[in-house]
């Protein structure tokens, strides 16, 4: 199962699909990664790397009572970038 380790020490689940230049999907509340499936799919059929991850608390992810909020989602997602190695990223989000 492909993890993320955060700063903080919370796994973030991730998927990552296809090879080229990546677009990193990520959901809202109260949604998973698994809710970007389709789009993963024709992006992967497209020649792009998706990458859709489930938020701390959400998912496969692990469950946390703090750390839930905007600057910490932000602070997952870059560590999910950088280890990753991601360039070039395009972000899609649904709130």
């Amino acid at each position: 199962m492909p993890i993320c380790t955060t700063r903080d020490g919370v796994d973030i689940f991730y998927k990552d699909w296809g090879n080229g230049r990546p677009v990193v999907f990520i959901h809202g509340w109260p949604l998973n990664g698994d809710a970007w499936q389709d789009q993963l799919k024709a992006v992967a059929d497209a020649g792009f790397r998706g990458i859709a991850h489930d938020r701390r608390g959400h998912g496969r992810s692990t469950p946390v009572y703090d750390g839930y909020d905007f600057d910490t989602f932000a602070d997952d997602l870059n560590d999910l970038i950088t280890q990753l190695d991601l360039r070039d990223v395009t972000l899609v989000a649904h709130s």
